[in-house]
C-alpha cells in the first residue's frame, strides 16, 4: 500500500512558540529570565528541547561542556512544562487537514515519524485533531533509535499497514532527508518553515511550497 510518512514539528505544525515558552520557563526557574525569543529563535525551537536549552546556556556565556550539562539537567523539567501547555501557541500549517484528507481519499496510508517523544506527539496530534488521520505515530523514544536511523521510519510505515517500497517522507530538515535516503525512499521537504530557503540545497526529490500541491507531488513520486 502506498504510504506517506510525515514529520511533525515544522512540517505539520509550527510548534516553536510552545517549545520556546517551555524552555523560557526553565530559564526563569534558574533565575535567568527569558533567554529565547519566539521570532528570532523559531528555527532552534523546532530542533527540540536540548537545542533550545543549549542555546540559552550559550547566551549565558557557558562553554560547550557546561551548556550540555545544563541541557541534560533541565531536559526532563522542560518536557514536563511543555506537556502541560503543549498547544497554546502551536498552529497547524495552512492546508494540512485538506491535504491529509485528499491523500486518504486517494487511498494513501498516512503515518507520523518524529523525533518528539511519542507521548508528547500523541498528545499534540490529539489536541490538534490530527491523530485520527494517521495509522501510526513513531516518536523519538518508541524504539531504541531515532531518525535519521531508518528503523523508526520503517516502523511507522509497517505499523500503519503500508509498504516501505512505495512510501515517501515529508519533512523539514536534513534529518528527514537523511532518514529517507537511509531507507531508500524519496523525500519532500517543506519550504515554509524557518529554514525553508535552505531546503533546495539538501537536494530532496521534491520541495513543497504549499500543502495544496502535496497530492500531485506524492502521485508523481510513488504513483
Amino acid at each position: 500500500m502506498r504510504t506517506v510518512i510525515f514529520d511533525l514539528d515544522g512540517t505539520l505544525a509550527d510548534t516553536s512558540g510552545d517549545l520556546i515558552a517551555a524552555a523560557n520557563v526553565c530559564f526563569h526557574r534558574l533565575g535567568y529570565g527569558d533567554l529565547l525569543d519566539p521570532a528570532r529563535d523559531q528555527g532552534t525551537g523546532l530542533l527540540g528541547g536540548r537545542a533550545m536549552l543549549r542555546l540559552g546556556a550559550k547566551r549565558l556565556g557557558l562553554n560547550d561542556k557546561a551548556a550540555e550539562t545544563l541541557a541534560d539537567t533541565e531536559y526532563h523539567a522542560f518536557l514536563a512544562v511543555y506537556a502541560e501547555d503543549i498547544d497554546r501557541r502551536t498552529a497547524v500549517y495552512p492546508g494540512v487537514e485538506a491535504a491529509l484528507d485528499a491523500l486518504a481519499d486517494d487511498g494513501y496510508i498516512l503515518g507520523v515519524c518524529t523525533n518528539k517523544p511519542e507521548a508528547l506527539a500523541e498528545s499534540l496530534l490529539g489536541k490538534l485533531d490530527l491523530r485520527r488521520r494517521f495509522g501510526a505515530v513513531i516518536g523519538a523514544d518508541t524504539l531504541s533509535v531515532r531518525k535519521p536511523h531508518p528503523a523508526p521510519y520503517i516502523a511507522a510505515v509497517t505499523r500503519a499497514g503500508g509498504s516501505v517500497e512505495t512510501s515517501v517522507m515529508i519533512g523539514d530538515s536534513v534529518t528527514d532527508r537523511d532518514t529517507a535516503r537511509a531507507v531508500g525512499v524519496p523525500s519532500v521537504l517543506v519550504t515554509f518553515g524557518p529554514y525553508g530557503a535552505d531546503m533546495a540545497a539538501l537536494a530532496p526529490e521534491a520541495l513543497l511550497d504549499r500543502y495544496e500541491d502535496l497530492c500531485d507531488i506524492v502521485r508523481g513520486l510513488i504513483g
